[in-house]
C-alpha cells in the first residue's frame, strides 16, 4: 500500500517529533508538527478551575485549523509526516475534563471532525510507563531551562494508559504499534531502515513491531 499521509502518535516524552522530523528527511516529505503553544497550559498546570476546559478548547481548535489548512493546501499530494494525530485530541479531553465539559467538548469535536482528512497510516509509539517516567525524568533540565513544568508523574501513568485503551481499540486507519522500549530516540539509519521495511509492508490493520 502508499501511504502519502502518515501521522506518527503516542504519550508525551516518547519521541513522535523527532521520529517525524526523520521519517519526513528520509521520505523527502513534508513534515507536520503539532503546534503546542497553548496560552492556558499555565493556568491548567497550577490546577486553575476551568483552565483545563479552555486549553482543551484551544488546542481542539488549534489543531482543527491546521489540518483544514493542510486539507486546502497542496500539502497532501506529498508524501507528509506528521507528529499527531487529531483524535489525540480526545484522549486529552477524556483525560482532564468533567461530564459537563466533555458534553460540550464532544458537540463541537463531532461537528468538526467531519473536516478532517484521515492520514493513510498511524504509527503508535508504545512504551511502558516506568520506562516513560524515566525519560521525563531525564529532561528535567530541559523542562526547568524552558520555563515549563515537567509532567506530574501520576498524570503521565493515566495518560499512558489512556493511550494504550485507545489504540487497542483503534480501527480507523491501518496501525503499526512500535515498542519502544530500547529505541534509540534518534533514530539512526539502521532503525530507520528497519522501521521502513515495516511501514513498506504493511496492509489493513494492525502490526505489532519491536525494534531489534
Amino acid at each position: 500500500m502508499e501511504f502519502r499521509h502518515i501521522a506518527i502518535e503516542g504519550p508525551i516524552g516518547v519521541g513522535k517529533s523527532a521520529l517525524a522530523t526523520r521519517l519526513g528527511a528520509h521520505l523527502d516529505g513534508a513534515v507536520v508538527l503539532d503546534d503546542t503553544d497553548n496560552p492556558f497550559l499555565a493556568d491548567f498546570a497550577a490546577g486553575r478551575s476551568g483552565a483545563a476546559f479552555q486549553a482543551q478548547l484551544f488546542s481542539l481548535l488549534a489543531r482543527h485549523r491546521q489540518q483544514v489548512g493542510l486539507r486546502q493546501s497542496s500539502l497532501f499530494n506529498q508524501q507528509t509526516v506528521s507528529d499527531y494525530l487529531f483524535d489525540k485530541d480526545k484522549i486529552y479531553a477524556y483525560l482532564n475534563l468533567d461530564d459537563n465539559e466533555l458534553f460540550i467538548y464532544q458537540r463541537l469535536y463531532d461537528l468538526l471532525l467531519g473536516d478532517v482528512v484521515p492520514p493513510d497510516l498511524v504509527i503508535y509509539l508504545q512504551i511502558p510507563t516506568d520506562v516513560l517516567r524515566r525519560r521525563i525524568r531525564s529532561r528535567d533540565r530541559e523542562y526547568r531551562e524552558n520555563g515549563e513544568t515537567p509532567p506530574d508523574p501520576e498524570y503521565l501513568g493515566e495518560l499512558n494508559d489512556a493511550y494504550t485503551h485507545f489504540f487497542f481499540h483503534y480501527v480507523s486507519t491501518p496501525l503499526l504499534v512500535v515498542e519502544t522500549s530500547h529505541v534509540d530516540l534518534e533514530w539512526g539509519d539502521t532503525a530507520m531502515n528497519d522501521l521502513l521495511k515495516q511501514v513498506r509492508g504493511m496492509g489493513q490493520g494492525t502490526r505489532y513491531y519491536v525494534p531489534r
